[in-house]
């Protein structure tokens, strides 16, 4: 965590104070249709046993601006997957958080984020800045290809233009988190998270925010993902030096284990991850997961086990990114310079780095993506890069260039799924460190 002297929305403020006094900050990704059940979520959330920030997770209508079907949703009772703040308007908002917002019952500072998936959130941001609120997240690229069909220029215009709104109307304390280590949130090459996360931190910078966090998603092994974090903070260090920044890891965001054993183990193992990085915040999910939408109860009991477990974790500290074996911090080093050498401009840039294949995400199906880029899951339980197109990277040895198979992608996507439920039910003979590493 970095934290020099700028303005700080009531979110930074409420994961630097954590920070400081060495715990987890653990946030869930929910979100309720109601204003009553909104609130309710929110309320249960500020007082679990665990040092928590709260979440309104807005629904897919909202996400790509058809707010008169959110309305009508409303109206008539229809299910949303998510809270459509724009339909609701700023006032009811305000008024849903009035009791939310503040000091949990512990009297630690309690805050909310707007999450949203959405490739023009300009409308979302207004509308968040009216109600009261000033951290929310996504980005340019991390918010454009994965979810939308919207041009990847437009996308950046338009991110340009609410990160600005943003910076202005909270008088340079709005704060913003970065998506860029999500992406499709699995199968991708932890070199290419890391520097997507820093473009994306550069790009906030460029427009005006100066309090940012960036994220990173948990993917097949566990030392490779901790190499990957260590090489983000360092990286953070060097690109973001004058804002305040931390870094969001997310529990594993493909497949989960079918089995609750399974489910919690991954879940833990998240929780160790974040505590032996030093990563200041975790999104997690929960072991309902895999078999229908989590309950406000759920989400609960998810953040109190994560919570738990990166207390007994702390104090692992992992070695040096310098020694890592993966290669990461390099990976990740070279694809942010060939973008910043493409011109001064962030947003153009990372518009060009795409259109030239520079920066490549694979299996992704959107249009700017060039989709030459394909990884794999080698021996070791690591993502590797199968075949690199035109990204400054080099593919691992010895690997065929050629399409996968069905059955070669399934496997892959189901890899952490299946390695966490066999270990919960047939528990392998002597000591192992986690599945992620079979």
């Amino acid at each position: 965590m970095n934290a020099p002297a700028v303005r700080l929305s009531a979110f930074a403020a409420a994961v630097n104070a954590a920070a400081r006094e060495g715990e987890l900050v653990v946030q869930p990704r929910m979100g309720f249709p109601t204003v009553p059940g909104m609130r309710e979520g929110l309320l249960a959330v500020r007082g679990a046993r665990a040092r928590t920030v709260g979440t309104v997770t807005l629904d897919s209508y909202t996400r790509v601006g058809d707010h008169a079907s959110a309305r009508k949703a409303l109206d008539t009772g229809a299910d949303l997957n998510g809270f459509p703040l724009v339909a609701h308007g700023a006032a009811a908002t305000r008024d849903m958080l009035a009791p939310v917002l503040g000091s949990a019952p512990t009297g630690r500072p309690f805050a909310v984020q707007v999450r949203h998936g959405s490739a023009n959130p300009f409308g979302i941001v207004e509308t968040l800045l009216d109600a009261g609120l000033d951290a929310t997240e996504g980005g340019p690229v991390s918010y454009c290809l994965p979810y939308s069909r919207t041009p990847l220029a437009e996308a950046v215009d338009a991110w340009a233009r609410s990160c600005e709104l943003l910076a202005e109307r909270s008088g340079g304390a709005a704060h913003m988190e970065s998506f860029g280590g999500c992406l499709l949130g699995q199968l991708c090459p932890p070199g290419l998270l890391v520097a997507m996360a820093v473009l994306e931190g550069i790009f906030f910078r460029r427009h005006g925010l100066r309090s940012i966090s960036l994220s990173y998603a948990q993917q097949t092994h566990p030392d490779q993902d901790a190499e990957a974090l260590a090489a983000l903070r360092l990286l953070a260090g060097e690109y973001l030096a004058d804002t305040d920044w931390h870094v969001v890891l997310y529990t594993y965001m493909g497949v989960f284990p079918r089995t609750t054993p399974g489910a919690l183990a991954l879940l833990r193992s998240s929780a160790v991850l974040a505590a032996r990085t030093g990563t200041e915040r975790l999104i997690v999910k929960t072991p309902a997961e895999a078999h229908r939408i989590p309950t406000v109860e759920d989400n609960v009991r998810a953040l109190e086990e994560a919570a738990a477990q990166a207390a007994r974790a702390r104090g692992a500290v992992h070695r040096p990114v310098e020694h890592g074996e993966f290669g990461v911090l390099a990976e990740a080093r070279t694809l942010v310079e060939s973008v910043l050498e493409l011109g001064s401009e962030i947003g153009p840039a990372l518009v060009e780095a795409f259109r030239r294949g520079c920066l490549d995400v694979p299996y992704c199906l959107h249009a700017d993506n060039a989709g030459r880029s394909r990884s794999f899951i080698d021996a070791r339980g690591s993502l590797q890069w199968r075949s690199a197109g035109a990204m400054p990277v080099r593919a691992a040895a010895g690997r065929s260039a050629g399409p996968l198979r069905a059955e070669d992608l399934i496997g892959m996507l189901s890899h952490v799924q299946q390695g966490f439920d066999r270990a919960a039910v047939e528990p392998a003979p002597g000591p192992r460190s986690t599945p992620l590493a079979a």
